[in-house]
């Protein structure tokens, strides 16, 4: 018997902030339309007839934040039949981390607002997006395990207590200093340079350290382990 389908497939985008100061957000929109009209939500929508599904995530993220991501990467499908009380949608969700200061949001379209919030201090949100998030904070907590991260992130010259700070934050636990330090050094794709760190007050500066670019993204690309 042929299966009988009226499903929609719609995108939505989980963009990850991270700041020193203010550790991991997320970016939220306000929606401007129903249903769930003026509640908070991940960025994201329908699929056009004419496009891929990498195409249709950045178009609404741009659409209805102002954000252009030149990558994210495809985390999971959710796809309960009552996660849509319009009808059947099926979304296919994305995920990315970046630096939250170095865009300006601009909603438009759908949404009336974006702002970004503390992973820890989430307003309640539309549809399924609070599982969606929760998704994809365990997808990311694993993945810096077999894969670097930091490089979009910091600045070129960084301290390596803020990279020890970085790792910390997405695990959301405390860190082997001394073990983490030998293990990432150990690869190659952080190097110790001659320059000093600015320090306010007593004490002596430690060197400030910087990616190795070539060696960094091969071990994006091919994977480690950290066993962190």
């Amino acid at each position: 018997m042929p299966a009988i389908q009226n499903i929609k497939v719609s995108v939505d985008a989980v963009v990850f902030g991270y700041q020193s100061a203010t550790g991991l957000s997320i970016l939220l929109i306000k929606r401007n339309v129903p249903p769930f009209k003026d509640s908070w939500a991940l960025p994201g929508g329908l699929v056009k007839d004419d496009e891929s599904l990498e195409d249709a995530v950045a178009r609404e993220l741009l659409e209805e934040t102002g954000v252009s991501i030149n990558y994210l990467e495809q985390l999971y499908s959710f796809g309960k039949p009552d996660r849509d009380p319009r009808n059947r949608v099926v979304s296919i969700a994305y995920y990315g981390l970046v630096r939250p200061d170095n865009f300006s949001l601009q909603a438009n379209t759908d949404a009336k607002d974006a702002a970004w919030f503390a992973i820890k201090e989430l307003p309640e949100l539309a549809f399924d997006h609070a599982l969606i998030i929760q998704q994809a904070v365990k997808r990311l907590k694993a993945k810096i395990t077999y894969e670097p991260i930091g490089f979009e992130l910091l600045g070129e010259k960084f301290a390596f207590s803020a990279l020890e700070k970085l790792y910390a934050t997405v695990l959301d636990r405390p860190i082997d200093r001394r073990n983490f330090k030998k293990k990432i050094m150990q690869y190659g794709f952080v190097e110790e340079t001659n320059e000093k760190q600015a320090l306010e007050g007593a004490g002596r500066p430690g060197n400030l350290y910087q990616f190795n670019e070539q060696k960094y993204f091969e071990y994006k690309q091919n994977g480690i382990n950290f066993e962190l």
